[in-house]
């Protein structure tokens, strides 16, 4: 049982780390940040602190994988072949336009795009870590395959139906103090889902 309370405590830690690495970057930005500062925003010694991440890159990295784990965590979605099409792909967008309408979620992605935008290595980083097209296309192709959607490019289909949401209620706002409202979110909905049944849909 201590080694149990033991992980539980190091894990505990790690999260109070990338907190304040968080409120860090967002203050100062990537260059700008302290070890030191994080250190003392997270109340736990330097040595901690590198114990846990052993560079400000490692611990960027892993604020990265946050935001990645929430996104993906959002998007745990299947397609389920007893259901109609359209209610599956308006759950499918709102399960992407719930995180932006969530202040906390855009403000760490502003933060990270911000980053990113001037390291193409930690941008593709970010890529990676990130499920959501192939979670997109692979609703696509199962609708598909089942004859609900006509979607020989269930690749195309996925990355036309995420601009469409992204385009209206990301993009526009990752440089706005203020995400998109959950009432302009189900306009955005309604108009991507729409726009997906014309152009793939059976029905």
């Amino acid at each position: 049982m201590p080694e149990v309370r033991d992980m539980a405590l190091s894990d505990e830690k790690k999260m109070q780390i990338v907190d304040a690495a968080i409120a860090e970057f967002q203050e100062k930005g990537y260059a700008g940040a302290s070890m030191d500062r994080i250190s003392c925003r997270a109340n736990v010694s330097k040595r901690t602190v590198y114990n846990h991440f052993e560079s400000k890159d490692v611990l960027f990295r892993a604020i990265i994988q946050r935001l990645a784990d929430r996104l993906n965590a959002a998007l745990e979605i299947a397609y389920d072949p007893d259901l109609p099409i359209r209610p599956q792909l308006e759950r499918l967008a709102w399960a992407e336009g719930d995180l932006f309408t969530d202040p906390g979620f855009m403000k760490l992605a502003r933060m990270i795009m911000g980053e990113t935008i001037r390291d193409p290595e930690l941008a593709a980083d970010m890529s990676s870590r990130m499920t959501k097209t192939a979670v997109f296309e692979e609703f696509m192709s199962r609708a598909n395959a089942d004859g609900k959607l006509h979607a020989p490019d269930p690749q195309l289909a996925a990355e036309q139906f995420l601009a469409l949401i992204k385009s209206q209620g990301f993009y526009p706002r990752i440089f706005s103090d203020a995400p998109v409202s959950r009432e302009e979110m189900a306009g955005i909905v309604d108009r991507s889902v729409e726009m997906i049944m014309k152009s793939y849909g059976r029905e």
